[in-house]
């Protein structure tokens, strides 16, 4: 079983695409393709997200289908923090404790799937009648891989979080899987010294293929989730690994970038 996160890019569904550019090619291929999902978001989730994505959310090309080039975080959050880039964050359970537990970094959440972004849009804004509401996290909507490629520049990222990918689990579908030498080269690139890949997944062969990739990209080391590192990786258990993982075993699976 996996949970229904979002690394893929490609065609979508009508519903999935009405509101925003397409995914593009990109020099790090993945044969990939959307599942088709319906995305109506209610009257509560539409208006919240009219008043609140123009300022919380982009998306990772315009509507030229141009992809958004050297994000200024900076100027987004209004200051200079270390950077998370959380890829298929579905609908940010994980995503919104972990920026709570971590107010001193900046968050951004990437995903293809409008309504995972609207109730992550919803969920952020309970926060704002609280006592700690949350102004750490953003999100793009788009394909994790074009993101990483146009968005960031080398050694721009403080930790990649990937939480439960598709592990695409036919050997003849194992091409469309995010998590490649490719992918984890692109990653490796983009996080500072020291910073931090965190992937998790439910799937066995696919933690058995993750492990065997990091191992081998040069700039990254395992090291454990009990060493110290500059960012958390305390995972939150949702709801969905509640429901559906009883009694599977979850891979966590950690690199640091060498100095």
């Amino acid at each position: 079983m996996h949970a229904p996160s979002s690394d893929v890019g490609g065609p979508a569904s009508t519903d999935e695409t009405a509101d925003g550019p397409p995914a593009q090619p990109h020099r790090f291929p993945r044969v990939t393709s959307f599942r088709a999902r319906r995305s109506t978001l209610s009257p509560a989730q539409q208006q919240t997200w009219d008043r609140l994505w123009p300022e919380l959310g982009i998306y990772a090309r315009d509507e030229h289908s141009r992809p958004v080039v050297d994000l200024d975080t900076e100027a987004w959050f209004g200051r200079s923090a270390p950077l998370i880039l959380e890829i298929g964050s579905g609908t940010g359970t994980s995503t919104l404790a972990m920026a709570q537990a971590e107010p001193d970094l900046d968050v951004i959440a990437v995903e293809v799937y409008r309504k995972g972004l609207a109730q992550l849009l919803s969920a952020i804004d309970r926060t704002m009648s609280t006592s700690a509401p949350v102004t750490n996290l953003r999100m793009v909507r788009g394909d994790g891989v074009d993101v990483l490629e146009h968005m960031f520049g080398s050694q721009t990222l403080t930790g990649v979080r990937v939480f439960f990918p598709d592990p695409w689990p036919k050997s003849r579908h194992h091409k469309r899987r995010l998590l490649q030498p490719a992918t984890i080269a692109l990653i490796a690139d983009r996080l500072r010294p020291g910073g931090i890949l965190h992937a998790a997944t439910d799937h066995l062969g696919y933690a058995e293929y993750i492990a065997e990739v990091g191992d081998a990209e040069p700039l990254l080391r395992r090291v454990k989730m009990t060493d110290d590192i500059p960012i958390s990786v305390a995972r939150p258990v949702t709801k969905y690994q509640r429901k559906a993982l009883a009694g599977t075993e979850v891979a966590e699976l950690v690199w640091e970038k060498r100095p």
